[in-house]
């Protein structure tokens, strides 16, 4: 069977086939302006849309691993660093946060206010109602209209981002599509990308996102500082109620000790007042872990540094409509050719 294919093709002249195809160039007067047209009519269809991208990196908690070793380890795709921090959630792990309803349902309530100045609004409500879209999509919403669906509660009181309609769905699908987190694997640094039919809500979307991430960056990190935080201000406060109490005890002793001789009073003050220095001591001492409590929170706040802040794109990332135009022409041309040399084959067969 080899042999054969290697003898057809050995059979074929080139210079006839290009000739072939030369003279039957009026295929391609067909295909070519067909090909032109239906591509135009689908490009230009599609909405221009622009992005705008940010650069953070979060400071990270302290690690024992080496720069050398922890270098070696990273380029072979192993994270030293994650293995001796005891946070669950690491930078990696960031990018997944879009995957939660409640962190989206928090991105979908922004406001934004398009370029032109006309739009001001929520991004839900921006997304739902102002986006444009191809021609070929509003057939599919009419009959989609045509299900009944239950009504759309977005923002509401009791209000539950993990239980939503097919309608909102559509909605938390579409953010997801425009706004990606991503984070280098070797740097820490994270880059949110935002996609958007308009740039000044590109640039808004994307500060709000860094925000809005630092916030829950800075809650996890400072969680359980902050739990000892407040237990310790508990505790403080009940220890300074104590002793406030004591020491009103022990002054209205005074008051009614001042001119009484007698032993048994003198005791009874005595001991009031070891009570008294007892429960400061401890109102001192809890104070102290108070703050030594406030500032292991300030040691746990992560410091961020922006290396490339949002700003409003100039020129539309898409879509590129000349060079697809181009490439669509370009393979109806080849397959055009291709078809004429099958032919060509078919024919020196026989």
């Amino acid at each position: 069977m080899e042999e054969n294919k290697n003898k057809t093709i050995e059979r074929v002249d080139w210079t006839a086939v290009l000739t072939e195809i030369w003279v039957r160039r009026k295929l391609f007067y067909k295909t070519l302006p067909f090909a032109f047209i239906l591509s135009c009519i689908y490009i230009f269809s599609i909405p221009k849309y622009y992005t705008s991208e940010v650069k953070l990196a979060p400071e990270l908690g302290s690690s024992k691993t080496s720069g050398s070793l922890g270098a070696l380890a990273s380029s072979f795709g192993i994270d030293l660093n994650r293995m001796q921090t005891n946070d669950a959630i690491t930078p990696l792990l960031y990018p997944d946060l879009m995957e939660d309803n409640s962190f989206v349902y928090s991105l979908l309530n922004v406001k934004v206010y398009n370029q032109d100045n006309n739009i001001n609004t929520t991004y839900y409500d921006y997304l739902k109602n102002y986006q444009k879209r191809p021609w070929w999509t509003y057939p599919i919403d009419w009959l989609s209209s045509l299900k009944q669906e239950p009504e759309d509660k977005f923002g509401q009181d009791g209000y539950d981002p993990n239980n939503i309609t097919r309608k909102e769905n559509r909605i938390y699908k579409k953010a997801r599509r425009d706004i990606k987190i991503s984070v280098d694997k070797k740097t820490r640094v994270i880059a949110i990308s935002v996609t958007s039919q308009d740039p000044l809500i590109c640039r808004t979307l994307g500060d709000s996102i860094k925000d809005k991430l630092q916030v829950f960056i800075t809650q996890y990190r400072t969680n359980k500082a902050r739990i000892d935080y407040e237990y310790y201000q508990k505790l403080t406060d009940s220890a300074r109620i104590d002793f406030e109490k004591q020491r009103l005890k022990y002054a209205h002793m005074s008051d009614a000790s001042t001119h009484v001789t007698l032993k048994s009073a003198t005791q009874r003050l005595q001991d009031i007042a070891n009570d008294t220095q007892e429960k400061y001591s401890i109102y001192t001492k809890l104070n102290a872990q108070l703050e030594a409590a406030k500032a292991k929170v300030q040691e746990c706040t992560p410091a961020f540094t922006i290396l490339k802040a949002a700003s409003v794109p100039v020129k539309p990332t898409g879509p590129r409509r000349v060079r697809f135009v181009f490439i669509v022409v370009l393979l109806a041309a080849i397959c055009t050719s291709g078809y004429i040399m099958w032919e060509i084959i078919k024919t020196d067969r026989k």
